[in-house]
């Protein structure tokens, strides 16, 4: 009768906290959504030129590496490294390990102007690695407070910070086995049930209050069917090319970031305006598609509206090289799906759901390249479009294509910061 209890009042503290959780996620959400309104009406909706919204995107840009490499340099970048630390520590040297005192959540906190200027401006990353970081931080504060709680007393703190990681991008998007999947593929390095079943509980409850702001991307209930025979070939040339693409993304982030990180040290004020000017410039050029994570186009994509041009892929490639490696308080997931997307875009000739079914499979191949999370990946772009007949393919594609990337690639960015950080 006492096990049955305890296993009831576990499941209800976990059920709350997730609860806890997916409130939490709101202002990451909210600003997501602010970023796409002034995208949609200064630059997609305008009939002027764009001379005010270039202006936005300067100072806004400026302000926030300005923070991000001074007063707040602790806030920058995804987020998600410490927990990436965590999984190399022992269990018994955890609760000394540096990587906590940046999951504290007033390092979350001190986030926001950050994530703040980083939407207002449109810097090109996502609120994936934000919304990780901040369930990792929520979770590890919840423990530190009450350490004593059956719930979690018994677990690791490297694999406490995992399932918080894992179910906070769940319930950022509403989908706890997308969760799953990115702490078993990515952060944890515990696979068994007592890391499966908390993240389910704490990402499925966190997702009941979570809002669908900030994820214009996330189609759901769209109908495109079985991948026609004459399609498959398309198919397979964009899951070669975006294992290229997402290979080629990582092997020239990580050497721009040292690059970058080394300028904004000596010359903070110079290397951020000189960044500011290149991202205000692509935007420019893109008529605005350039920013954000690519959701907007993303969606259109996933549609078979085209979503934008091959070059609106060079200009979100670039900006998303230089968003990324200049520090960002964002991830690279949405962006790396929508790079893929846009590789359908010179398909005109075909029919629009066969565009929305290759835009898919390229998003799925080069997301895979780049992160080396094949099942996540599919699950990911699975997730927006919402096909289950889509889900094979989907899982093919990343499979082969975080295959044909692996010698190419070399180390993913997450695996790049985790060596730059010991």
């Amino acid at each position: 009768m006492n096990a049955r209890h305890n296993a009831l009042g576990a499941l209800l503290i976990w059920l709350g906290l997730g609860l806890l959780l997916g409130l939490a996620e709101w202002p990451y959400q909210l600003l997501s959504e602010l970023g796409f309104l002034v995208q949609r009406r200064l630059w997609l909706q305008a009939q002027a030129p764009h001379g005010s919204a270039a202006a936005l995107v300067f100072a806004g840009t400026l302000a926030m590496l300005w923070l991000a490499w001074g007063p707040l340099a602790r806030g920058g970048g995804g987020g998600l490294t410490p927990v990436l630390v965590l999984q190399r520590s022992s269990t018994e040297a955890s609760t000394q390990n540096p990587a906590l005192e940046r999951l504290e959540l007033g390092v979350q906190l001190r986030r926001l102007p950050l994530i703040v200027l980083t939407h207002l401006a449109g810097l090109t990353v996502g609120v994936e690695s934000p919304s990780a970081a901040l369930g990792a931080s929520l979770l590890l504060a919840v423990r530190r407070r009450w350490p004593h709680i059956q719930a979690w007393a018994a677990l690791p703190i490297p694999l406490l910070a995992a399932i918080g990681g894992g179910a906070g991008l769940g319930a950022a998007f509403r989908s706890p086995l997308l969760g799953v999947a990115y702490a078993i593929e990515e952060l944890s390095r515990e696979k068994g049930l007592s890391m499966v079943l908390p993240t389910l509980l704490l990402a499925g409850s966190g997702a009941v209050v979570a809002t669908t702001l900030g994820q214009p991307a996330r189609l759901g209930g769209l109908t495109l069917g079985l991948l026609d025979s004459a399609v498959w070939p398309w198919a397979l040339l964009l899951t070669v090319l975006g294992a290229g693409l997402g290979a080629l993304f990582v092997r020239l982030l990580i050497p721009l970031a040292h690059g970058l990180a080394v300028r904004l040290r000596a010359q903070r004020i110079r290397a951020a305006a000189l960044v500011a000017a290149l991202l205000t410039l692509l935007a420019w050029i893109s008529g605005g598609l350039s920013l954000n994570d690519g959701s907007l186009s993303l969606a259109a994509a996933l549609q078979g509206d085209g979503g934008g041009s091959l070059g609106t892929l060079l200009c979100r490639f670039l900006a998303s090289l230089i968003s990324i490696a200049a520090g960002a308080p964002g991830g690279l997931m949405h962006d790396t799906m929508t790079l893929g997307a846009l590789l359908a875009s010179p398909l005109t000739g075909l029919p629009a759901v066969a565009r929305a079914q290759l835009a898919a499979i390229g998003a799925a191949a080069l997301f895979a390249a780049a992160n080396r999370t094949p099942l996540f990946c599919a699950l990911f772009v699975f997730t927006l479009q919402g096909d289950p007949q889509l889900l094979v393919p989907l899982l093919l594609a990343s499979a082969v294509s975080a295959e044909l990337a692996e010698p190419w690639r070399g180390s993913t960015w997450n695996e790049a910061q985790l060596a730059a950080s010991s």
